[in-house]
Formats: C-alpha cells, structure tokens, sequence
C-alpha cells in the first residue's frame, strides 16, 4: 500500500496540515489511514487525543532505529500510510523518504519557504545516490491565496521550480480558517462546524482535489515503475 511521507527542513512550512488533510479527506472516503507521527512537537498525535470519529491510527513511536520497521508494518495493514517528518534532514527523515512511494515537500509561497524546499530537494536527491535508483517527489504548496488573489512572488516561485523541472502538484492548500481549526478542535474538515468556521466548505472541496490529485499521481508512478 502507499507510503506518503512530508518532508521539509523547515518548522511550520505545512507538512502536519498536508498530510491531515489527505489522511482525513481519504478516512472519510472510505480508506484505512495510518499515520506516523515523526515530528517532535507530534502535532498529529495531539489532534488524534481529540474527538474525531475518523478511523485514523496515529504511531508516535518513530525512531531512527524502527522506522523503516514501523513504516512496513503500518504497509501491511493499512490502504494508506503518511509519515509526518521532523523539521530537520536527518537519517530518520532519510530513511522514511527511501521507503516512500511519494515524498511531498510542502511550502508556502515565500522565499524562505522556497530555499528550505530546496534543501528537502537537495535531501531527496542525496538520498537517491545512497541507493541508486530514482524516488519519487514534487512540491506542494500551501497558504497560497486561491485565484483570482495569487500573489505575485507564488507565481515567480512556481515557474522558478517548473524551470527547473522540478515536479509541482497543480493544486494548492490554500490559505483557509479551516486547516487551522483542524488542530484547534481536533477534528476533521468534514466534522467541523461550518457555521462556525468561515470557508468551510471551500477548504473541504479543496482538500478533495488535492486529494485526487495525490491519487493520480501515485497511480502514475506505479504505472512508470511496472512498464
């Protein structure tokens, strides 16, 4: 089953958010849902001590030593598998994107965010060469303003990556009350009130097309390693 890790040297670029709103957005379609919760400050097992009825198991376990170990296991059991890495490169972190079938590094539309990105590339790339063969990834964006208020350093930073042939997932995680309401009252987009959270309902059709998106191009990339 697939292995989806989130990758970022950078606290706060939007790995824990991402992968809630897949891991959620897939629990509530149907599909079984384990999460590994490799970031220190385990913001994924803070959300799974709340209320939320979505199925969703939550390891906080993860260590350098057991990790591929706990990555297989979660394999065995579940449709899907996310692993939500420290905000440092480490061999943990390395380890994790090895066994992967899709590494996502998020990043939000700044320079900052965009350099850090880079180094999460940089990491991908290094650990290729540790096992010859290539892995697959591709930036995703996060906390970018929807169209028509696209700002213009969000499109400067897509097209430098396009231009350097870097893979981009089309959809974004755009800004939205809802992903931060996700933590604060630990439950799912589709479990939240939307007549207490603003853009509710445009935060839950968003996270369907990443969603779909994240589908498509796992299947492709299982498509191009069985041709």
């Amino acid at each position: 089953m697939p292995v989806i890790c989130a990758a970022n040297p950078k606290g706060g670029a939007g790995k824990s958010t991402t992968i809630l709103a897949l891991a959620s957005t897939l629990a509530e379609q149907g599909g079984s849902v384990t999460i590994i919760d490799a970031d220190p400050n385990k913001p994924i097992s803070d959300w799974r001590s709340g209320a939320s009825r979505l199925p969703i198991k939550v390891l906080s376990n993860a260590t350098e030593a057991n990790i591929r170990d706990l990555i297989n296991t979660a394999a065995a059991e579940a449709q899907f598998v996310f692993v939500d890495l420290e905000g440092t490169a480490s061999r943990l972190a390395s380890r994790a994107i090895i066994r992967a079938d899709l590494t996502l590094i998020p990043l939000a539309g700044s320079a900052l965010d965009a350099k850090q990105a880079a180094r999460a590339v940089n990491l991908v790339r290094e650990s290729e060469e540790d096992i010859g063969r290539k892995l697959n990834f591709t930036l995703a964006f996060n906390r970018t303003n929807p169209p028509p208020f696209t700002r213009r350093i969000e499109r400067e930073i897509t097209e430098q990556m396009l231009s350097n042939d870097l893979p981009v997932l089309k959809t974004h995680l755009y800004r939205r009350e809802a992903y931060n309401a996700m933590f604060m009252e630990r439950l799912s987009l589709f479990e939240l009130d939307a007549s207490q959270v603003n853009g509710l309902e445009p935060a839950i059709d968003n996270a369907i097309q990443l969603t779909a998106e994240v589908l498509e191009l796992l299947k492709r990339n299982a498509g191009e390693r069985a041709a």
